[in-house]
């Protein structure tokens, strides 16, 4: 809890920019469960004050991924909320008073220098020692701002509309610091940054002022965000030093970053594209480019696993368990057991994890997305509902994408398209043809259509016809789902009915017949 004991309230606050990263969305999951496990409030902003960056459809992007990983916000500009609006881009006047008060209190100023003046600086300034030079304390008394002009000067261009930014004036040498829950005490020298811009020429503010003035305006208390930030603290710091007083400000913590699977550098989309697999949550088309991007749902993750899988990215509880429901997250979730060092993100193991949640869930609680994959690979199960739990049962084992489901039980409802005859043919022979025409016969005479009663007259007939039933197994498997996979094949039998299994075993006895002729 903050020092003043206010009630937790977290936010998180993306740019509708495009599709959400992995670590946008832990940072989402580590906020929401440090604030539920405080009986806070979880608040989701939607930060667009850089409307050049800004993309049509990336909000509605962003509920949804929240909404389909569980990490649903008690506020948001969907919602609403006392603390309101939640956009950025709708509170535009807030932002100028704030600035406007840091230059009446000597904290900030007016800059009027043209993007041609700030190349000029850059260069006119470059030296071995200072490559980069910045608009800070030492430039800032040679540069077109209200404190090197009179406030006459500065009045008349104000009044003529000439452009302007207002920009931070940073002390110097002026040792900063704060207490990261993560990290502990970070200090910082204020000389190691710049007169960072707070309002831009159009009004807008900059992300400094704005994160800064809606932190306090909608009561925040705990920020969690990538230790990307963490060159921001100092600028940060000031302004609730100037603003709204250090006793005041949020508690932060800068979480580890996700990291490339070499572990040389943060994660990219790229790396993703690169090394062939989704790095956002869900899929993604930039509507400015018609860019594709693939993301985890559409690729068959379970949001359960999903949300384990980032839990464990910089966190665990200090046992050997890894398999996380969000019940026992929100017990065992502790801020004192996030890594300090970033943590490499590992596709193999996402996958691992889907699996064992596949493996994990209940026939019924799998039941509502295996009838979605079906229906949109368009497999008719209708009227045979009733029969996919104990379908998802026996196959779950064998699936690691909720799309493998398709393949493993898309025979149990229609019959295979294509069979991979190549596996049979180099072993057919004329005697196991005899075999298969007289197992026909049987079944269509058979009155108890169950797996023991299949499998007892496959095995007696094949000792008849003097056959390993080893050698049998596979063509029937081949002939009833299409190739080497599926569960034990007298229970597909069962499942599918007599009429079904005689007409796919006649229908591959046509096909190799007709091999044969043309052979």
């Amino acid at each position: 809890m903050t020092s003043t004991n206010r009630k937790v309230r977290t936010r998180f606050a993306p740019s509708p920019t495009g599709g959400l990263h992995l670590g946008g969305v832990r940072t989402v999951l580590f906020n929401y469960l440090f604030t539920r496990q405080h009986n806070g409030q979880f608040i989701l902003r939607i930060e667009d004050t850089d409307r050049t960056r800004f993309v049509e459809g990336a909000e509605a992007y962003i509920y949804e991924t929240l909404a389909w990983c569980g990490l649903n916000p008690d506020e948001s500009p969907a919602i609403g909320g006392p603390f309101g609006p939640y956009r950025q881009s709708e509170r535009k006047a807030i932002y100028g008073r704030y600035a406007e008060q840091l230059i009446r209190d000597g904290y900030a100023y007016y800059a009027f220098d043209t993007p041609e003046e700030l190349e000029a600086m850059r260069t006119q300034y470059k030296t071995a020692e200072n490559p980069s030079p910045r608009y800070d304390s030492t430039l800032r008394g040679k540069m077109h701002n209200s404190l090197t002009l009179s406030s006459e000067e500065t009045k008349k261009l104000l009044d003529a509309g000439t452009a302007y930014v207002i920009r931070l004036k940073v002390p110097e040498n002026e040792t900063l610091r704060f207490t990261d829950m993560i990290r502990g005490e970070v200090v910082f020298n204020s000389s190691e940054t710049d007169d960072k811009v707070l309002l831009k020429a159009d009004g807008m503010p900059t992300y400094h002022l704005a994160v800064v003035v809606d932190d306090h305006l909608m009561e925040i208390t705990h920020s969690f965000r990538g230790e990307e930030w963490l060159p921001s603290a100092p600028v940060h710091i000031l302004l609730w030093k100037y603003l709204f007083g250090l006793e005041n400000m949020v508690t932060w913590a800068h979480l580890p970053l996700i990291l490339k699977p070499d572990g040389n550098g943060k994660l990219s989309k790229r790396d993703g594209d690169r090394l062939g697999f989704p790095v956002f949550a869900m899929n993604w088309t930039d509507p400015r480019t018609g860019d594709f991007t693939k993301g985890y749902r559409e690729l068959g993750f379970l949001p359960e696993a999903f949300v384990n899988m980032l839990a464990v990215l910089g966190w665990n509880d200090g046992t050997e368990q890894e398999l996380f429901s969000m019940e026992e997250l929100l017990q065992k979730f502790s801020v004192e057991k996030i890594h300090k060092k970033g943590a490499k993100f590992n596709y193999e193991k996402a996958l691992w994890f889907n699996k064992e949640w596949i493996k994990k869930l209940s026939a019924d609680q799998l039941k509502p997305q295996v009838i979605y994959w079906l229906k949109n690979a368009g497999i008719d199960i209708s009227g045979k509902e009733d029969q996919l739990p104990g379908i998802i049962e026996q196959v779950k084992d064998r699936c690691t994408l909720l799309s493998d489901f398709v393949e493993q039980t898309s025979f149990f409802f229609q019959a295979p398209e294509k069979l991979d005859l190549d596996a049979v043919l180099k072993k057919w022979n004329d005697q196991k043809n005899s075999f298969f025409i007289e197992l026909i016969r049987g079944y269509e005479l058979a009155t108890d259509f169950t797996p023991e009663n299949l499998e007892h007259s496959f095995k007696e007939l094949a000792a008849a016809s003097q056959l390993k039933p080893g050698e049998l197994m596979l063509p029937l498997r081949i002939m009833l789902v299409g190739g080497k996979f599926g569960p034990h094949v007298f229970d597909i039998a069962a499942a599918i009915g007599a009429k079904a299994t005689i007409s796919r075993i006649k229908y591959a006895l046509s096909l190799l017949e007709n091999h044969s002729k043309d052979a």
